[in-house]
């Protein structure tokens, strides 16, 4: 019963040491944000909220390794990309870089679980989670690593869409409502394949609280 609160638990923490520097990131930039379009004002806006957002990130890596005991490779690289690239945005006033952060993040790990799928028949996915579902077979692991590669492509896609046709307001606002929602709607879609691969009834559930960050 222990390990089964510990678990459920860790799978709620991992979700919110992906998402929560994204809500203080939204959160900074709205407070400081002008009600009139003033340029100088709204750089001013981006750059506190990129600086909220940087030290959230590395607050959130902090307590995944206090409480979880681990950093994940995909959290570290995507802590390293916040603060290299909210640096950026932070020194030349110019937003883009902390735009172009998740398609960076997106690409590299799309390409990589599609490289170790196709080329090594590896599934990386369970590499990078540092997590195994019960009863997951081999073949289950390398189609979940597979899909999870496509759908970090598409991803990548329309972050860039939507950076180019939206204000930097409507693209963080995207963030949370188009990025989130698609990223746990996918997660679901998963779940027959994972079930007819071996995954245990019982850790269903914890499928959706097991995703791979997805570059907040």
């Amino acid at each position: 019963m222990a390990e089964s609160q510990k678990k459920q638990g860790s799978g709620w923490l991992n979700v919110a040491v992906d998402y929560g520097p994204l809500l203080v990131f939204l959160g900074v930039y709205k407070w400081f944000s002008p009600e009139e379009s003033e340029p100088i004002a709204e750089i001013a806006a981006v750059i506190r909220g990129t600086l909220a957002f940087m030290v959230a990130a590395v607050i959130a890596l902090a307590v995944s390794k206090w409480r979880l005991g681990k950093v994940s490779p995909m959290l570290w690289f995507s802590t390293a990309l916040i603060v290299g690239f909210g640096s950026l945005t932070i020194f030349l006033g110019d937003p883009v870089f902390v735009q172009i952060k998740p398609t960076i993040i997106y690409v590299t790990f799309g390409v990589l679980l599609l490289g170790a799928y196709y080329w090594k028949g590896k599934a990386l996915l369970r590499i990078l989670l540092e997590a195994a579902f019960e009863g997951l077979s081999d073949e289950g692991w390398a189609k979940l690593s597979r899909n999870w590669g496509f759908f970090f492509l598409f991803l990548a896609a329309l972050n860039e869409a939507l950076r180019t046709n939206l204000s930097f307001e409507s693209w963080l606002w995207a963030k949370l409502w188009v990025f989130m929602p698609l990223s746990f709607l996918f997660t679901f879609t998963q779940i027959p394949m994972l079930l007819k691969h071996g995954l245990a009834v019982e850790e269903k559930d914890d499928v959706l609280k097991e995703e791979p960050p997805t570059g907040s």
